[in-house]
């Protein structure tokens, strides 16, 4: 069973109009019919609200509704796939280039026209799809943002709706020129493109976008550094703890994970006696042997430290706060 079979037969049952699931699921009463004769694709899952509107409408199991559209889905891509993909519409690729910043647009253009739909075209397309749709699914629930796009496209709120549902399916190979004109064209302030890292930056219409300005960098970059340990950062405040300690043995203690651990100090000072012990690295030199006494004694300062600080979380922890009353 798909979609629309399962949503006739509910609506059957409970003797419910179309106009009634229209409501309900806040869309055009065209975009139902549409659906439920499958001439639209059922929308994905993951991208709307609009089968949890259905399915508490219509009384179904939650997520039901959402596993057969993703079936459905899967099949009609599955025939689709062997199907060369079809160049942009003229109205997209001028709205992408009258978007451009002023001094790449003619650079831009000359490539665009040298390889119609060609790589640089559709990674700008998609990322412009990409950004414009993330905005628009965070929005979806806000009626008061999608009163504010469709009035600026001059639609009504049920419609704005469905566009949306519409659009949240649509990529560089099936993007339309009526997605161009209720998303790109309101939403895309400009784009700018570093041809040599692929390096892009998008900035979206501050009026209806808070936070308007957003990068977005296509280069292949190393992970990012998380916070830096508290274990890690009492070990190089501790006295003599990190004494003689070299830039590269630091940040090879900063770099080390620990999948939500949280190490001691103690940890910290081991890790860096290991990473100076000649046994380990075959360092036989004076100065190694010179730094492992001297961490020798550092260890038991703060081995020292350390039962000293439990000691006192003993006595705190089993003082009784109340004197005893005499009679």
């Amino acid at each position: 069973m798909d979609v629309r079979l399962a949503i006739k037969q509910r609506l059957e049952e409970l003797d419910l109009e179309q106009r009634d699931l229209a409501a309900a699921a806040e869309v055009t009463e065209s975009y139902i019919s549409q659906l439920l004769t499958g001439k639209k694709l059922p929308p994905e899952s993951g991208r709307t609200d609009i089968y949890d509107k259905i399915g508490k409408f219509l009384k179904l199991p939650p997520g039901k509704l959402a596993k057969l559209a993703d079936h459905q889905r899967k099949e009609v891509l599955k025939r689709n796939l062997e199907d060369p993909p079809k160049p942009l519409f003229k109205e997209v690729r001028k709205l992408i280039l009258r978007k451009c910043v002023p001094g790449k647009e003619k650079q831009i253009r000359v490539i665009f026209e040298k390889q119609p739909f060609g790589e640089l075209e559709r990674l700008v397309t998609q990322k412009l799809l990409d950004v414009v749709k993330g905005v628009a699914k965070d929005e979806l629930e806000s009626e008061t943002w999608l009163h504010s796009v469709a009035r600026l496209t001059g639609r009504s709120y049920e419609a704005m709706r469905v566009s949306i549902l519409e659009f949240l399916d649509a990529d560089a190979f099936n993007v339309s020129a009526e997605d161009c004109a209720a998303f790109l064209e309101p939403l895309i302030e400009s784009w700018d493109i570093e041809l040599a890292t692929f390096g892009m930056e998008i900035v979206l219409n501050r009026r209806l976008i808070p936070g308007y300005a957003k990068k977005f960098e296509f280069v292949e970059t190393g992970a990012a550094q998380s916070e830096q340990e508290p274990g890690l950062t009492q070990f190089l405040r501790h006295p003599g703890g990190s004494d003689g300690a070299t830039g590269e043995e630091i940040e090879f203690l900063k770099g080390l994970r620990f999948n939500g651990k949280h190490p001691t100090p103690l940890y910290y000072y081991r890790e860096l006696q290991n990473l100076r012990d000649p046994l380990h690295f075959r360092e036989d030199s004076g100065d190694a042997m010179r730094k492992r006494r001297a961490l020798d004694g550092v260890e038991r300062q703060m081995q020292l430290d350390s039962r000293k600080r439990a000691l006192r979380r003993w006595a705190k922890n089993n003082t009784n706060p109340r004197k005893e009353r005499k009679f």
